[in-house]
């Protein structure tokens, strides 16, 4: 994967390719991408930021067109910017594995990655789904305040666990992928 010139053809060509995988992925699975209760599988492709730093472009870019399609405006904005703000705190995760483990990444390792995705998520998405779609709170006889306090704990622990399946379920996949990729390139 590139590791020279950060903006060289094929950084570029590999952040595309991502953000495009990115897209598809969550287009195809649109009735899971974007509500409530989600799980935007294309988060997993947050493990490619550990092979090449196209990878945090890829996702961020891949992020901002998928979220062009969300019913919300503030989809576009708060949840872009979760993912910018979720890669950038991955970066000096990735970072300190590679220090001391180098370009080889173990399974201990790998669990790491996908933390800042899980909790960023977690805490600003509720909010963009509320103000963003609309969803009600219930009337059980509390303040409208605990009516709300609940829905958002409701909502922020169904995207933590989107998040959970999408990174350590299916990233892996990527993770294998991405090694696959590398020894066939190696090989060129």
């Amino acid at each position: 994967m590139s590791k020279g010139n950060k903006f060289s053809a094929k950084f570029i060509a590999e952040a595309a390719i991502i953000a495009g995988i990115y897209v598809v992925l969550s287009l195809l699975l649109q009735p899971i991408t974007y509500e409530q209760i989600q799980c935007r599988v294309a988060e997993a492709l947050i493990m490619t930021v550990f092979f090449t730093p196209a990878g945090a472009w890829g996702v961020c870019i891949g992020c901002f067109i998928t979220n062009l399609f969300s019913p919300s405006w503030l989809d576009l904005v708060f949840g872009t910017l979760a993912t910018v703000i979720a890669v950038l705190l991955t970066l000096p995760i990735v970072k300190s594995i590679k220090k001391k483990c180098g370009d080889v990444l173990d399974y201990k390792h790998s669990l790491l990655i996908p933390i800042p995705t899980v909790l960023v998520n977690a805490i600003i998405i509720p909010f963009v789904l509320y103000f963003g779609f609309g969803f009600k709170t219930f009337d059980w006889g509390s303040s409208s305040f605990d009516a709300i306090s609940i829905v958002f704990l409701f909502t922020a622990l169904s995207i933590a666990a989107g998040e959970i399946v999408a990174c350590y379920v299916f990233g892996p996949v990527i993770i294998k992928v991405m090694k696959m990729i590398e020894n066939r390139m190696g090989k060129m």
